[in-house]
Order: structure tokens, then sequence, then C-alpha cells
């Protein structure tokens, strides 16, 4: 089963373009780890049609708030569905549980003992300073920690998170992550 784990990184915020909607946002870069190829990889806006010929070869895609974030955003730049490919949304699957929405890196520092090297308002000014670098580095560290806490979250059941001093634990059902058939789309770039 090839799973792609993935975070982007955009090139403005909410407030500029004055929508809540993530599709209105411009990529900056999309980061991948790629569990075929064991490799981190990152595509610049304009690279992203090396991007579709990964993601249309994938059974799983997972990320953190993916659902309602990434995977919308992304799809406007896609000429065919994302939508159709199977995921899961880690953010979406402690939310069921807890009853809200948690930090990534409240989960990472409670189930790996890890922090964010930084947050999206900084990546934000990094792109616009041109530090195209440290956004990619940071992209790059998301993706890392999300795939450490879909690997956790597999082989113990649960994942953790820390919040005003105390680690609470959140149990998950990881019994059908991996189950089931992989990617739904109709390859629609004739690859």
């Amino acid at each position: 089963m090839r799973i792609i784990t993935f975070d982007i990184e955009t090139a403005n915020w909410m407030s500029d373009v004055g929508t809540s909607q993530p599709a209105d946002l411009t990529i900056a870069l999309v980061c991948i780890h790629d569990s075929e190829t064991g490799e981190y990889k990152s595509f610049l806006e304009p690279e992203l049609p090396q991007l579709w010929k990964i993601l249309e070869r994938t059974d799983l895609l997972v990320g953190y708030n993916s659902d309602h974030f990434d995977i919308p955003l992304l799809n406007k730049y896609y000429p065919g569905d994302l939508t159709r490919i199977r995921s899961l949304d880690i953010m979406k699957e402690v939310q069921d549980v807890v009853g809200r929405r948690l930090r990534l890196d409240a989960i990472a520092d409670g189930t790996l003992g890890k922090k964010k090297s930084a947050d999206g308002a900084q990546s934000l000014k990094w792109w616009r300073a041109g530090e195209v670098d440290k956004v990619r580095k940071y992209c790059l560290k998301d993706v890392e920690i999300t795939r450490e806490l879909f690997d956790y979250a597999l082989a113990n059941g649960h994942v953790r998170y820390s919040e005003l001093g105390k680690v609470r634990e959140v149990k998950l059902d990881t019994s059908k992550w991996l189950k089931g058939n992989g990617s739904a789309l109709t390859y629609t770039l004739g690859f």
C-alpha cells in the first residue's frame, strides 16, 4: 500500500483573500513523505504537475486538517478530483473522539515528545521574505511529525495530547485505516 503523508504551506492567508475558504488561497509549496520510496520531497506551486504523477498512484493520503484545508486547496490546482482518493485526516480522527479540534503541536508533544519548529504565521513571513528553504524545512518537519503520529497510532491504537500541563490519551479505532481499496482516481492525466 502506497501512503503519501503530506502538508501544504500557503503564499497568503484568509485575511489576504477575504474569505474563510481554503481553496481561495495560493499554494507556496507541498511536502510529502512517500512510503513506497521512503523519501521526503517538496514541490513548489509551479512543480505541482510532478506531484500529480505520485498522487494518482497513491492508495492513501494522510494529513493533519487535510480533509478541511489541504485537499480542497490542492484540488483547486489538480485537473481531476483529488477527493476521490482515500484520505485519512488525523485531526478529524482525534476530533471525532475528543469532540473538538486539537493543534498538531499538542498531539506531537503529548505523543512523541516533539514540538513543531514554527507555525503557519511564521511560515508565511518566511515565504514573503523569500526564505523558501525555511518554509520547506518547516513543512517537511510537519510531514515528518504527521507520519510519526500515523505510525504511532497504528502501532498503539491511541495518541496523546498535552494541554495545561497534563497529558491525555485519545483512543483511536485504527482497524480500518489500512483496509479497503486504495485510490479511486481515474488517471485523468494519462500517466
